[in-house]
């Protein structure tokens, strides 16, 4: 009886890990060979606001500024927040042909507080879109009137492509950090997006119209806002669009201290709104018999790209030794199943996408990436960060 039992309880614990393997293979299949979906625009082009939260950027927003101008019209208007800035940020922005509003507040910071004091200074002249987008992030292309049409047509929240590029000379670990980054916000997104369903907002290049921004709740000091947004704006009945053909960029900082604060602020919250928000939104598609809903909470079940592949070796070599002690045969067979699973999302997201960012060689000598991180996955179960702390620019 205790082997039986031992036996379910490995199953069981399996097929909860199957659950975010099984999501991400189906989004890296579909994302490869699914027909492509593109987005309908709008017949006009709505007047737009770019809303641009920054905290002591004065070592790049007037370049952010200056890109963000070149894409918009006489009509249309970019606030820069500058906010508990010590620096001379607002000043810079003035000058690159921003307006600035400044904010200051003791206790009240973070990304969620700048973004409210800037929606608040644009309802004065509401625009018909607003965009927010970092001071640290570039556009592509015409990025801001194709996301604004979009977000116009579809009457949804929608999410550029949001990429971060390995700087020059970061070596094979950042590199591999921009192949997750692409699998995250490439790769799955568009798997989803072919399908049909919603995907997560991503911080930056996000278009709102002026009713769905206005009344969203963005007051918080929350550690990863954008998630919580998407995920208020889903169970509001607006489910963020994913558009690929917008692009905006930016670059992962060349500082070690910088990535390890990043590193730590979006896994700690993506982490904690695995445990905070799958569940609700689960409930939520059950009662309301909602499939966006159901989509968006299984795409957030997914853990960061390392950890998952951790958490499935570990499951592998627990029951290898299990199976070894009492001859347990399908919990090892499931969990092989698993490994070979990943295995081939992982390559298939390199070959379709991920070549001209990291050689496979370098890819297949990703278990040192995964074993640095195992310290910040420990740090989240004993002391794990709550509070927005921006990263470290590097031209400071």
């Amino acid at each position: 009886m205790i082997i039986v039992l031992l036996q379910m309880m490995l199953l069981a614990g399996l097929v909860l890990l199957a659950v975010p393997v099984l999501v991400l293979l189906v989004q890296v299949l579909c994302a490869r060979w699914a027909a492509p979906r593109s987005a309908a625009l709008s017949a006009t082009r709505p007047r737009i606001a770019v809303l641009v939260p920054a905290h002591n950027e004065a070592g790049g927003i007037g370049e952010v500024v200056a890109g963000i101008r070149r894409q918009l019209l006489a009509a249309d208007r970019v606030l820069v927040v500058a906010d508990n800035c010590s620096d001379h940020t607002a000043h810079i922005a003035r000058e690159a042909g921003a307006e600035v509003t400044e904010r200051f507040h003791d206790e009240l910071r973070g990304k969620g507080y700048a973004l409210d004091h800037g929606i608040r200074q644009l309802a004065e002249d509401a625009p018909d879109v607003v965009i927010i987008v970092d001071a640290d992030c570039y556009l592509g292309a015409q990025a801001l009137e194709t996301i604004a049409r979009t977000c116009v047509q579809s009457n949804r929240p929608v999410q550029a492509l949001y990429l971060m590029h390995a700087p020059e000379g970061g070596g094979p670990m950042r590199k591999i950090a921009e192949f997750a980054w692409l699998v995250k916000n490439l790769v799955r997104p568009l798997g989803f997006q072919k399908l049909g369903q919603p995907c997560q907002l991503m911080g930056t290049g996000m278009a709102f119209t002026w009713q769905q921004i206005s009344q969203a709740n963005l007051a918080t000091g929350h550690i990863v806002e954008d998630m919580k947004l998407g995920v208020d704006l889903a169970e509001a009945g607006q489910p963020p669009l994913f558009c690929p053909e917008a692009m905006v960029y930016s670059f992962f900082p060349s500082s070690d201290s910088g990535v390890s604060t990043q590193r730590t602020r979006w896994e700690h919250g993506h982490l904690s709104v695995i445990q905070s928000y799958v569940p609700r939104l689960l409930g939520g598609a059950v009662t309301h018999r909602n499939a966006a809903l159901a989509a968006l909470a299984v795409d957030l079940s997914v853990p960061p790209l390392a950890l998952l592949v951790m958490l499935v070796v570990l499951a592998w070599g627990v029951n290898a030794i299990i199976w070894l002690a009492w001859g347990l045969v399908w919990p090892l067979l499931l969990a092989s199943l698993l490994v070979v699973s990943i295995a081939v999302s992982v390559l298939l997201a390199w070959s379709g996408y991920g070549r001209k960012v990291i050689g496979l060689g370098e890819l297949l000598g990703a278990f040192g990436y995964v074993a640095r991180k195992l310290p910040l996955y420990v740090k989240f179960l004993f002391n794990r960060q709550v509070a927005w702390v921006r990263s470290k620019r590097d031209s400071e």
